[in-house]
């Protein structure tokens, strides 16, 4: 797709399934209990211990690119993907990207259940869980640093344009807007979730690049800034494989999910359908 007919199918994304499937959507319960407020992963939390090492901890203030100035090409993308997402404001669409905001663990690893074709949750995945929340443990450090490092505003920044969570927007106004650490957690879990079920792999990346859109289409986030997110939580993920207990924790979780498929299969949900679409009709 490109960047000149993009308005034209987003246009079509807010009219084509109509309010019944947003009616379906939001009487299921993941979508329906999200009041447009997400969990922030720049919020303080008392110190964890991680993966990391001080030895081993990357810093993406050196090897991400820096955010798009003003002027240039790039910002010029960016711009006209915020304006044209404006219009997907209360479309099915927009109801999957409020619920991708919410990055408590039980609403993360559901974000992933349809394409992994199980119940993922706390309850049904312990160990799964825990192993998602040291790696964001883990991961956030260095989002932060980033984050701090280049403040860019955020697209909704001095103007008035709809955002998807807005009894954020006071909070998120004072965060770094590059890179997306929304994105980086999505992509990560993502990374993980393909490991451990490879057969569901291309399922479970596709929706971790439509975690990441999601961003774009809450109008929280720039294009560029969901890119760079892609490229942290990947460069995480790679590094953390270096570290023992980090694979540990993936064996104990691969063992958790081989049981879990046994005894519960995933049933489709109208949000999976949803999901899909969402993928079919991209952004970027």
């Amino acid at each position: 797709m490109t960047r000149s007919s993009l308005a034209a199918p987003l246009s079509r994304l807010v009219s084509w399934r109509g309010l019944p499937l947003l009616a379906a959507l939001l009487a299921t319960p993941w979508l329906a209990s999200t009041p447009g407020h997400a969990a922030d992963p720049l919020e303080a939390t008392p110190p964890e211990a991680g993966y990391f090492t001080p030895a081993t901890q990357p810093d993406s203030t050196a090897y991400l690119p820096p955010p798009p100035q003003p002027g240039t090409v790039r910002q010029a993308n960016d711009d006209q993907a915020f304006a044209a997402t404006r219009a997907l404001r209360g479309s099915p669409r927009w109801a999957l990207a409020t619920a991708d905001a919410d990055l408590h663990e039980n609403a993360l690893l559901h974000s992933f259940s349809c394409a992994a074709a199980l119940p993922l949750s706390r309850t049904d995945a312990p160990k799964l869980s825990a192993l998602i929340h040291k790696m964001d443990v883990s991961e956030i450090a260095d989002m932060r640093k980033s984050k701090a490092y280049w403040h860019r505003p955020r697209p909704f920044v001095g103007n008035s344009q709809p955002i998807c969570t807005e009894k954020d927007r006071a909070h998120l106004a004072t965060s770094g807007s590059y890179p997306s650490g929304h994105t980086m957690l999505g992509w990560s879990t993502a990374l993980v979730l393909a490991e451990l079920l490879p057969d569901h792999a291309t399922q479970i990346l596709q929706r971790g690049r439509v975690f990441g859109e999601s961003r774009i289409i809450c109008g929280v986030h720039w294009e560029s800034d969901v890119q760079a997110g892609y490229m942290l939580g990947a460069a995480e993920i790679a590094t953390l494989h270096g570290s023992s207990a980090f694979r540990a924790d993936m064996d104990a979780a691969r063992a958790e999910l081989a049981a879990l498929r046994n005894k519960a299969p995933m049933a489709a949900t109208p949000s999976c359908s949803l999901e899909q679409d969402a993928a079919r009709h991209s952004p970027l």
